[in-house]
């Protein structure tokens, strides 16, 4: 089978698994009223029930059976019993509220147990400030100090409908892209394999009234892990993506420019807490998605505000690259337009907020705008997905 074709198959029979076993999953949490209950915290208003990760899972797992790489590659089979086990904690997590200490202590066991079986960690930088291989008693500790930061930063977008699903296909396209340029066929059939298992979903968990559900804290888990193995599966010294280095791409501004938005708000928000005397996992309402909804805007308006920040901050990466900029001035204009979209939109955020003056307004108008996912054809939409 050819790579394009196993890219199609893969992320076909994903689509079908999880829009299979869906109803199925939310007949489940609805019959034993394993639920997301309303607060003063979380955003919706009625309880949502809370296992679309256990469906998003089935999914991939569906989509890879269709691959041999999933039965001779043993990379492929640790990445998914570490994700059997995230999902394992994380939906334990959604019914019995885990303690932040133990699902911490558990995620660095799982990035550490990815590092040792794969022999592959973050040990070089790939010509950052002239930096290439680095020594293991660095290369681990920043290998697991970036695994549980992405998967906490994936975990901690998950507040509006589609954000965290809606990021995870963006980026899973993205990654698929990489893999297939690069020739690592494992990695981009298991990109492939979520892409197609993350859309029916999606469009559940946007559009869906009858048939919504949270992807929970099982769903993040599993998607920040596979995402943390694909960064140390391109930023390893052994990396299929090596070759681009060549051409002038820098891989460290490529793959932080892919999770700019999760990355720099999470860093925002846990920065702020800590400062403010509070753990850095206390939960509040100061993520960059609740300020889009204090401005006005939709869930649907404020996911796609979102992802846009993230596209664009990729799309100056590219443009750099494109223009022969060095990895250093990549990595600069990443990190400034990734400060620019989540620490200073935030601060302006508040200032309109408290000046209720002509930027709030105009801030108002654009979210009203976007208010689009109760009308004409997207009503359409939604009654096709209640149905589906």
């Amino acid at each position: 089978m050819s790579e394009i074709h196993q890219i199609i198959v893969a992320m076909l029979l994903a689509f079908v698994g999880t829009s299979w076993v869906h109803p199925k999953i939310l007949k489940i949490a609805k019959i034993k009223n394993i639920v997301d209950n309303p607060d003063a915290r979380k955003l919706q208003r009625n309880p949502v029930p809370v296992l679309g990760g256990i469906a998003v899972f089935f999914g991939i797992i569906f989509g890879l059976c269709s691959s041999q790489v999933m039965f001779i590659n043993p990379k492929v089979f640790m990445l998914v019993s570490a994700m059997l086990i995230m999902l394992y904690t994380g939906t334990i997590d959604d019914v019995l509220n885990l303690t932040p200490t133990i699902r911490f202590f558990i995620e660095i066991i799982i990035v550490l147990w990815l590092m040792y079986v794969n022999k592959s960690s973050i040990d070089n930088l790939w010509g950052i400030w002239d930096i290439y291989n680095i020594p293991q008693w660095i290369s681990v500790p920043l290998t697991v100090v970036a695994g549980v930061g992405i998967i906490n930063a994936i975990n901690l977008i998950d507040g509006v409908n589609g954000l965290s699903s809606g990021f995870c296909i963006m980026a899973s396209v993205l990654f698929m892209i990489i893999f297939y340029i690069t020739g690592d066929v494992a990695m981009m059939t298991i990109a492939a394999a979520a892409t197609g298992a993350v859309i029916p979903f999606f469009l559940h968990n946007v559009y869906g009234q009858e048939t919504r559900m949270f992807i929970g804290d099982g769903g993040t888990l599993v998607i920040g892990t596979m995402i943390s193995m694909f960064i140390i599966s391109i930023l390893g010294k052994d990396s299929y993506s090596a070759g681009l280095t060549a051409q002038g791409v820098g891989l460290i501004p490529m793959t932080l420019a892919v999770l700019a938005i999760p990355v720099f708000d999470t860093v925002r928000v846990m920065s702020a807490r800590i400062i403010n005397g509070k753990s850095p996992f206390h939960p509040d309402k100061t993520h960059l998605h609740h300020m889009f909804i204090d401005l006005g805007f939709s869930h649907i308006g404020t996911t796609l505000s979102i992802l846009t920040f993230n596209f664009l901050i990729m799309t100056a990466w590219f443009a750099s690259y494109e223009l022969g900029a060095s990895v250093d001035v990549q990595l600069y204009i990443v990190l400034a337009l990734s400060f620019s979209a989540t620490f200073l939109f935030y601060k302006f955020g508040e200032r309109a907020l408290a000046k209720n003056g002509k930027s709030l307004a105009v801030m108002r108008s654009i979210g009203k705008s976007l208010h689009f996912e109760k009308k004409g054809f997207w009503l359409k939409v939604q009654e096709f997905v209640d149905k589906f």
